[in-house]
């Protein structure tokens, strides 16, 4: 029997809509070699090794009448070419005209007749570089352990690891009456999955939502923040079906004497700095800033016992355990030093009153574990109330060695983190090879000058820099 989506799962697919597409997407940037990195050359190297995520060759089968959640089933007429896909940028290829595309390309819906991804190479960015767009519906990935399609293509050496050539045979795809069939079998196993189930594919988000919080057990257990609504910001509008994507660049050794001088974690300076960008954005729109204000975000966050990233990492190891913090951001005080010890006190309070869901709990209620951890940002905000929360900002250590794909070397990775309902900006930030990279994605109409605000940062991340000199 093909495999059913989980309830989660399935409910990625039932409750998206027009203005918020669920796909996770990532923009990597390559050095060209002097044997290029072209098309012919990253479609093979995905036909090599797209068996190791056999999930991204299957499709999404719908049960005749809702009676039991969607299946996974093959895609006989899978083709490599219709989800790798090729552009090129005007001259002279810049990275605003890159960040046009991004937002371009993620703000379009996966095609649902098909596998639910696709990727770009982009040609004709300047210095001889090029960058791959990935996009991979939530719907797809299930399990903390799971890799997409992005990260499969990426080796630790120039020399591409061999994999084993399989040939590829699709099953059968089941008629209508055997998905009817089957559906009324695991009603007979488990009644109480049909309840679930028309909740499920009503959009009954509330409904979804409570029972991933009774299975998990107070999924998340910060009464104390969520009890009150979240600060009123410009960061909770009736969002467009449009994006815009900007990126901001930055060192990690900076993050790391910040947090040497003052005993905090990296991610803790991450936090003081995009609360010190968001205070001065704020200012800049003329919007009320007070002692008091405060910009509540909903931050996933990698679990490794050690307060830094690491030094190491295979190619698709960016973490293995994920909670996730309701936190907020001092934006109202004027000290870049006193924000840092606002956020460090909070991060630590929550920490040491298991205020956080592990994600261990979340991959036994279901498929809520992510293939990367921005995701797990993208998942929970869709299953929670806007009013708790302003924004999501997710941040992933990843390996800081190089990395290559077909023998281009990745300089630099910005997530695109999804927006929710209401949510005008997601904020996703990457730890690679020395690097931190930011990338913003936010509505097009409310966040005009969310260009302003990645500017910031440096400003942000240079005024703890002058604290600690």
């Amino acid at each position: 029997m093909p495999a059913r989506l989980s309830a989660l799962d399935a409910s990625f697919l039932y409750l998206e809509e027009t203005t918020t597409p669920m796909h996770v997407g990532g923009v990597a940037i390559f050095q060209r070699p002097k044997s290029g990195l072209d098309y012919d050359r990253l479609v093979t190297l995905i036909e090599q090794r797209i068996a190791l995520v056999p999930r991204f060759r299957q499709k999404v089968r719908y049960v005749p009448g809702n009676l039991a959640r969607p299946v996974w089933v093959d895609d006989a007429d899978f083709d490599i070419t219709f989800h790798v896909r090729r552009s090129a940028l005007p001259r002279p290829g810049s990275d605003s005209a890159l960040n046009d595309l991004v937002a371009r390309v993620v703000s379009r819906p996966l095609d649902r007749a098909r596998p639910l991804w696709e990727m770009y190479l982009v040609e004709g960015l300047t210095g001889g570089r090029a960058a791959v767009i990935t996009k991979t519906h939530q719907a797809l990935v299930d399990g903390i352990s799971a890799i997409d399609i992005g990260q499969v293509i990426l080796d630790i050496s120039p020399d591409p690891q061999a994999v084993a050539e399989e040939l590829w045979m699709p099953e059968p795809e089941p008629s209508g009456s055997r998905l009817v069939i089957d559906a009324v079998g695991d009603m007979v196993a488990r009644p109480g999955e049909l309840v679930d189930n028309v909740r499920v594919a009503a959009g009954d988000a509330i409904a979804t939502a409570g029972k991933i919080v009774g299975v998990a057990g107070k999924l998340f257990t910060m009464a104390r923040t969520a009890s009150r609504r979240a600060p009123g910001t410009p960061l909770n509008v009736n969002i467009s079906t449009q994006r815009r994507f900007t990126v901001a660049r930055t060192e990690l050794e900076s993050y790391r004497r910040i947090r040497a001088a003052h005993g905090c974690s990296v991610n803790d300076v991450v936090l003081s700095v995009i609360s010190g960008a968001l205070r001065n954005w704020l200012l800049s729109r003329g919007e009320p800033v007070t002692a008091s204000s405060s910009v509540r975000a909903l931050v996933p966050l990698s679990v490794r016992g050690d307060a830094d990233v690491p030094s190491s990492a295979t190619a698709g190891s960016l973490g293995n355990r994920v909670s996730s913090f309701l936190v907020d951001l001092p934006v109202g005080e004027p000290s870049p030093v006193v924000r840092l010890h606002h956020v460090t006190h909070a991060m630590r309070e929550h920490t040491a009153s298991g205020q956080s869901v592990g994600a261990d709990t979340l991959v036994r209620i279901g498929g809520f574990a992510p293939p990367t951890l921005h995701a797990l940002g993208a998942r929970a905000a869709s299953v929670i109330s806007k009013r708790i929360f302003n924004l999501v900002v997710t941040n992933v250590p990843g390996p800081q060695f190089p990395l290559y794909a077909a023998g281009a070397r990745l300089l630099e990775m910005f997530p695109v983190v999804p927006l929710a309902k209401g949510q005008a900006l997601a904020i996703g930030l990457t730890s690679y090879d020395g690097g931190v990279y930011y990338g913003f994605n936010g509505d097009r109409d409310a966040m005009a000058d969310v260009d302003v605000l990645a500017g910031l940062v440096d400003e942000s991340l240079d005024e703890l820099l002058v604290a600690v000199s």
